[in-house]
């Protein structure tokens, strides 16, 4: 039974690599955001693409909420935060609402990046989820109850 889980958990791993369209150098690791983040650099641009009551209870510091990209209104909303924002710009998009294999949210807002011609994405890859993989490890957020 164990053998079977273990196949089928990297059968799921390998299908959504394989979904996935960013490349692995868009790909970028929690530790090196947090250490991003301690230098001020107003050329980044980060933006939480999920859930409102996730990015009120905590969501990356300096980050924008632009809403769920796995519903039209997001992509919209995506769309119009980025407005002012070059396209040679370094541009951030997260969730962080589940496993980020099953995300319905990163894969529809990287589209609309890729569509609009950003070309330094950054996808911040949140395995578990935004708690676990963020808040907990202690790296830099805001909330609405700060």
């Amino acid at each position: 039974m164990t053998r079977k889980l273990t196949l089928f958990s990297l059968l799921l791993a390998l299908t959504a690599a394989a979904q996935n369209p960013w490349k692995p150098s868009e790909l970028t690791a929690p530790a090196k955001i947090a250490e991003e983040l301690k230098t001020p650099d107003p050329s980044r641009h980060i933006f939480y693409v999920g859930f409102p009551i996730l990015y009120k209870g905590a969501h990356v510091k300096d980050a924008s909420f632009t809403g769920p990209c796995s519903k039209k209104e997001g992509t919209d909303l995506l769309t119009a935060a980025l407005k002012d924002v070059p396209h040679d710009a370094e541009v951030i998009i997260y969730c962080g609402c589940c496993p980020f294999v099953r995300c319905p949210n990163i894969r529809p807002a990287y589209q609309v990046l890729k569509d609009l011609g950003y070309t330094r994405i950054k996808v911040l890859d949140l395995p578990t989820n935004l708690h676990t993989d963020w808040v907990e490890k202690g790296y830099p957020i805001d909330s609405a109850a700060k």
